[in-house]
């Protein structure tokens, strides 16, 4: 018996590891998020941390501790819990919401000259060396800040406001010393040894430098883009907030900086980063959407990237109508490259590379499943997925591959090209995106299909195909442009679409800004050597572009509120491209406003546009009852005794007043549907604005009153828009309606989706 006995502990140790192991894998970090906060002076944790010891077992107490506490414009806090505790928290009277820490991702210069030239004005009255002191602030959160670029100098910007309250955090490699007239603030929430404000990955530097740099000379990436570096206001203040790492951005801790910028005392809040479109949650589930909300009752602007995954519909984020959402388009300038073929054809690629290869010597040339290693399919050679290319077989050619598989990225497959001692790397791109690829020295080119295909019949018509692959060339002035960026993601909205998402369209394709100076493994610059700057495509880039123009518009309008700035800029956005013509998108089809948003920012004429549509936050509030959440909510959220109308139907979000229109469903055999809209004369005091109607055929739109008279003292008019869709054809149809005084032209655009 006492044999048996000694055996009883083995027998029960698997099982008392995997139900510890079980048991341990349930815990995860969540946020709870308990409204607005009373007072806004901190003093939360306290309250917290009962709050956690009423939930989670004594025996447990080391895991009664808070990762993060907000406590100034909201109150919440996120901590380690199990799925059964966070289910029991998110019943707690006083909790608004309880969901898992998600992690999001970051969405990534001649840019300005190119707005200048597009909007004649803008170089007279905000000149490309503009930078004297400025009392704006902007808030970057992002991956931290690289204090010793020249973008952040301060040389000729006077004392710091009196309004900043916040700090330079002392880091790893980062003094307080760092900081100075022009960074003025930085702060970090990794807090091990090794903790720092400083970028290391460089797109925080990027981002900041481009929303407003100071101006530096003769910048360029290893002489490609040479030019003025600036950014969108020079003499802008930039407070830098770390919430992102290698490995992503943490939700809890992007809410964190947030509350952070608000009450350090920023003006805008630019933040280049969101979850994947595929994984979106409602706006009380996401840090974003919350944090931007409480910004937004503060008088603090939120710009965010719209997310890099289009052309696919349905793939905008950050599309809460409180956030200014923004998609991404190229400028008038484009880097190419040449591939010349050994029968002396040649042919224009897209590419950043500094190729050694000249036109004295041609290379053989192979498609890539022509020299794939055994047992290879020829599906992964084409490709030039990793392990699919025989070294022996490709050593010394150039190679061609394809992008059939979205999960191999063009680096990738130039490190599997260049791993088997191959000359260069030629990218036929099937998904028309044909963006700048930096490969450094190694010779490379992006290709588009027809193209493709033409390489691909010479290498089949003789024994041996050879080629050559020149460096990189800029291409000034060229047209068409802007064009939205294939990648910036696209309407309608995913959690609703009766509000018009992305909202605006600037830069986003290949922009020069400053960057962590340093050589990435795997990457050979000229003369191995490291740049200032970097050329850069996504939404993330296109996000500080519009953060820049809002601070302008800021410094030339102190007291306009954060709506009226964002009503200025989406009703007078530009339409025409450089030929004069309609804005296209990258299969040369006309841009849509799923696409666009209302066009390309215009920074002058939103100076002066006339007309406004103020969005309150009554507005917003409406909006969340009728999405379908409880008064009970709304009340924890503001911290008052709000009711929502007795009515409360999504397709009413349609009429909060936002300075665009979308419909989600307009039924042919439905009524009429009315939309209100109210605007506020910002213009002469004495106008009278007339309407003017652009529909689709068969789309009936009459606008009530058609003429708006502003007499002295007059500032607010009402109108409203009926939509018939009897005899419109199914899907969406766009359109606008223009205000027009004789000077301003106020250009309201509408989406509506007939069924």
């Amino acid at each position: 018996m006492a044999s048996m006995l000694q055996f009883f502990p083995i027998l029960y140790l698997p099982f008392i590891f995997i139900y510890c192991t079980a048991f341990k894998s349930n815990l995860k970090p969540y946020i709870v998020y308990l409204g607005s906060s009373s007072n806004g002076n901190g003093g939360e944790d306290l309250s917290h941390l009962q709050l956690l010891s009423s939930l989670i077992p004594s025996e447990e107490s080391d895991r009664i501790s808070l990762l993060q506490s907000y406590s100034h414009a909201f109150k919440g806090f996120s901590a380690i819990l199990t799925e059964n505790e966070a289910s029991r928290l998110s019943g707690y009277d006083k909790v608004v919401s309880v969901f898992p820490d998600p992690v999001l991702k970051l969405h990534t210069t001649r840019s300005w000259e190119f707005l200048e030239a597009v909007d004649d004005k803008f170089r007279s009255i905000h000149p490309s060396n503009e930078h004297k002191s400025s009392d704006i602030i902007i808030g970057v959160i992002d991956t931290g800040i690289w204090p010793e670029s020249p973008s952040f100098s301060d040389e000729g910007i006077g004392k710091i406001p009196s309004k900043w309250k916040g700090v330079c955090m002392e880091g790893s490699n980062f003094k307080k010393s760092n900081c100075n007239r022009k960074l003025i603030g930085a702060r970090f929430y990794n807090k091990n040894r090794k903790g720092s404000p400083r970028d290391n990955i460089g797109h925080g530097t990027h981002v900041a430098s481009t929303a407003a740099g100071a101006p530096v000379d003769n910048a360029s990436y290893y002489g490609l883009a040479l030019g003025i570096a600036r950014g969108g206001l020079p003499s802008a203040r930039i407070a830098s907030y770390q919430a992102c790492l290698t490995d992503g951005c943490s939700g809890s801790v992007i809410l964190k900086a947030i509350d952070d910028a608000i009450k350090d005392g920023v003006d805008i809040i630019s933040i280049s980063i969101g979850i994947s479109s595929i994984m979106q949650s409602d706006f009380l589930n996401d840090p974003i959407a919350i944090g931007a909300f409480h910004a937004e009752q503060r008088g603090i602007m939120v710009v965010c990237s719209a997310g890099n995954d289009g052309p696919d519909p349905y793939s905008v984020v950050n599309t809460a109508p409180w956030i200014f959402t923004v998609s991404a388009s190229t400028i008038d300038r484009n880097f190419q490259t040449t591939v010349v073929l050994g029968n002396n054809q040649s042919y224009e690629g897209t590419a950043i590379n500094f190729s050694p290869l000249t036109h004295g010597k041609a290379y053989p040339l192979a498609f890539g499943e022509k020299v794939a290693a055994s047992f290879t399919p020829a599906f992964d050679a084409r490709n030039c997925i990793p392990g699919s290319i025989d070294p022996k077989k490709a050593a010394g050619k150039i190679i061609v591959c394809v992008n059939e598989d979205p999960n191999v990225s063009n680096r990738i497959k130039k490190l599997v090209v260049e791993d088997a001692k191959a000359k260069g790397l030629i990218i036929i791109d099937t998904e028309g995106q044909l963006l700048p690829f930096d490969s450094g020295t190694y010779p490379s080119a992006v290709i588009g299909e027809s193209t493709g295909s033409r390489i691909l019949s010479y290498i089949n018509s003789t024994k041996k195909p050879t080629a050559t692959i020149l460096p990189t060339k800029v291409v000034p002035r060229f047209k068409p442009a802007p064009v939205v960026a294939p990648f910036s993601s696209r309407g309608p909205g995913g959690l609703t679409e009766n509000i018009l998402k992305p909202d605006i369209m600037a830069p986003g394709v290949a922009i020069l800004a400053a960057i962590v100076p340093k050589i990435i493994p795997g990457y050979s610059p000229p003369g191995n050597k490291t740049s200032l700057f970097s050329i850069r495509s996504g939404t993330s880039m296109a996000c500080p572009h519009v953060t820049g123009v809002v601070a302008f518009i800021k410094s030339k309008h102190p007291h306009w509120s954060s709506s009226i700035t964002k009503s200025a800029l989406m009703t007078t956005a530009s339409v025409s491209n450089n030929l004069g013509k309609p804005l296209t998108n990258s299969s040369d089809y006309y841009a849509n406003p799923h696409e666009a948003g209302v066009g390309e920012i215009s920074p002058i004429r939103a100076l002066d546009p006339g007309l406004v549509f103020e969005t309150t936050v009554q507005d917003y509030l409406y909006f969340l009852c009728y999405f379908g959440y409880k008064p009970k909510i709304l009340r924890s959220i503001t911290n008052t005794n709000f009711s929502c109308p007795k009515i409360s139907a999504e397709k009413f979000i349609s009429n909060i007043n936002y300075p665009t229109i979308s419909i989600a469903s307009l039924k042919k055999n439905e009524d009429i549907r009315k939309i209100k809209r109210v605007v506020t004369n910002v213009g002469s005091s004495n106008a009278t604005y007339t309407s003017n109607v652009e529909a689709p055929p068969g789309l009936k739109v009459l606008v009530f009153p058609n003429r708006l008279n502003f007499s002295a003292g007059l500032k607010r008019a009402a109108f409203k828009i009926f939509f018939d869709g009897k005899e419109a054809s199914k899907g969406y149809n766009y359109g606008a309606i223009k205000w027009f005084d004789g000077l301003h032209v106020v250009r309201v655009v509408f989406a509506v989706n007939v069924e």
